[in-house]
């Protein structure tokens, strides 16, 4: 990201993003700082670490896939934009702003001079120098901690664990609103153990964001841990440090704020999309009914900024890996090729629509041959929405006039709802089921928080957990009797968890359409799984279904 010119550092990408667009604060993510107000997020691209499982492995990793679609933005149109957007200030996150640290620094010291806060979200991997300058330039950062070894760190190409930590440090001690996140995976109990206790030696205020391990890129899925384990380790975490949060985790209350004092739910947050929280309940002071105050910093938004549907936050990267899945289905295998039709997808802001496109089975087949064109496969194309459209009329015609059973589609813990407009709600209607999510009125992303009591008047006769962020059935089940929920589909055991991309975000959910259709109709739908599942991956990625590895990421195989 640096290159030498004539004895001088520079940057390859100066003033130049991928992204510029407001958020609500907790997309970044913070959770401690200006509540529900809007920022401008900035975006670069590239990273000084290539740590396995990226969520941002498109602008992290493929720095050079991408750079065609970079935007030339000075600082000081940056901070007309945000002053036009109505933001409190700017915040760099998505890609580490240690691959363009002067421009970070050029934007912050004249956000700073223009009234406007700044911060970033980074991996805090700086020098002493660096560090020097950047502290009196910015107002808050989330540093994103790899664990509390060396070896932890040599796993994602630096050298030790000590500058991550002396930025902490550094930045705390200089009066920086800092909170830290930190990835936990299964089998590291341990590791995130001993970064609560450094953490805590530093300030046991300073909140820990615990992001729980979701498997992309090459990472196997033995390293995700569920939910209910990550929510023990936070338990572990809070006999040290006042303030841990769990993160991509639907439905946990892990979310939330509890004083240190009386035990009381101050704050309530639920799961906003990958990395990503939305504050719903939070008293105007952030004080607890027993007096305590909570160390938050800044106003307290009246009401969330509302993020229009795949931007903001890591959104925007999942929305790219759904453009790069068909591709693969059509053929797409050379860099280069993926580097062009990536750029224009960024370059025409075709992600800003593409969240409608993706919420019905008729606008998926669109995107299809949509993005058939755009790569040059027309033909490829028609032949995936041609296998699609054949698979769907097969499975409606199976169901046709029978009786519709209630479903309920939740996303890793039963009191997660998807949202009503979702692309499952439209699967399990072609499958013949009756989906009750369409009655939730309100919306998040991906979906809501309900309550015991709507839980209870759906009452479903069977419910699936979204393949993407998921969970156990057995694990889904012992959270019903823990929150006493009842429905016929618990007292039946009708819970199931479909694979990865057979309901979201791949044209494999053709073959979760199947799979629904034939759990909700045994009779009429009793489809060769196996069979179709095997002809998919012989057509369109050319090698037996037994490749299939399981993992979160919505292109692979």
């Amino acid at each position: 990201m640096y290159t030498n010119e004539g004895g001088t550092i520079v940057e390859r990408y100066p003033d130049r993003y991928i992204a510029v667009m407001p958020i609500a604060i907790e997309t970044m993510p913070m959770c401690h700082y200006y509540p529900r107000e809007t920022f401008l997020q900035a975006s670069g691209i590239g990273c000084t670490f290539s740590c396995g499982g990226c969520i941002s492995e498109t602008v992290a990793l493929h720095a050079e896939a991408v750079s065609g679609a970079l935007k030339h933005i000075p600082p000081d149109a940056l901070i007309r934009r945000a002053r036009e957007e109505g933001c409190r200030g700017i915040a760099f996150c998505l890609n580490d702003p240690t691959a363009m640290h002067r421009t970070f620094l050029a934007v912050a010291r004249a956000a700073r001079d223009a009234g406007l806060l700044v911060g970033c979200a980074t991996n805090g991997y700086y020098t002493e120098e660096a560090l020097h300058d950047l502290a009196p330039a910015i107002d808050f950062v989330n540093i994103g901690l790899k664990g509390a070894s060396d070896a932890r760190y040599r796993a994602c190409g630096a050298v030790s664990a000590e500058p991550a930590f002396r930025a902490v440090k550094t930045l705390h001690e200089a009066g920086v609103h800092v909170e830290v996140s930190c990835i936990y995976a299964r089998g590291y109990d341990d590791e995130i153990r001993a970064v609560a206790a450094r953490i805590a030696d530093i300030s046991p205020d300073i909140p820990l964001l615990v992001m729980r391990f979701i498997p992309f890129g090459d990472e196997s899925p033995e390293r995700e841990p569920t939910i209910a384990e990550s929510e023990r380790i936070c338990d572990d975490l809070r006999r040290t440090l006042r303030y841990v949060y769990l993160f991509n985790s639907p439905g946990t209350g892990y979310l939330d704020t509890v004083c240190p004092s009386c035990g009381e739910r101050v704050v309530g947050r639920e799961f906003f999309g990958p990395m990503g929280a939305r504050t719903i309940a939070v008293p105007p002071d952030a004080r607890c009914s027993c007096g305590f105050s909570l160390p938050v910093l800044g106003s307290i938004g009246k009401t969330p900024y509302a993020e229009p549907g795949m931007m903001g936050g890591y959104r925007f990267t999942r929305a790219l890996e759904m453009v790069h899945a068909v591709l693969v289905c059509l053929g797409v295998e050379s860099d280069a090729d993926l580097a062009r039709i990536w750029t224009g997808v960024i370059k025409d802001d075709y992600i800003r629509d593409l969240h409608g496109k993706i919420q019905t089975i008729d606008g998926y087949i669109g995107l299809v041959r949509e993005l058939g064109e755009r790569s040059g496969r027309p033909e490829a194309a028609e032949a995936l929405a041609a296998y699609i459209g054949d698979r769907v009329a097969a499975v409606s015609s199976a169901v046709e006039g029978y009786p519709r059973p209630r479903v309920y589609y939740s996303m890793g813990t039963p009191l997660f709802a998807l949202n009503a407009d979702r692309f499952e709600m439209d699967l399990v209607e072609a499958a013949g089921g009756d989906p009750v999510n369409r009655r939730i009125v309100r919306a998040g992303k991906p979906g809501v928080n309900i309550t015991p009591e709507e839980f209870a008047a759906f009452n479903p006769e069977y419910i699936f957990i979204s393949g993407f962020l998921s969970a156990p059935a057995s694990d889904y089940l012992t959270a019903c009797r823990r929150m006493g929920l009842s429905a016929d589909a618990i007292e039946h055991g009708r819970v199931y968890t479909l694979p990865p991309g057979w309901d979201f975000g791949n044209p494999r959910w053709v073959l979760g359409l199947s799979a629904i259709a034939g759990t909700l109709h045994p009779a009429c739908a009793a489809f060769d799984l196996a069979a179709e599942e095997d002809r998919f991956y012989r057509t369109f990625y050319g090698a037996e279904a037994s490749i299939r590895t399981g993992n979160r990421s919505f292109y692979r195989p």
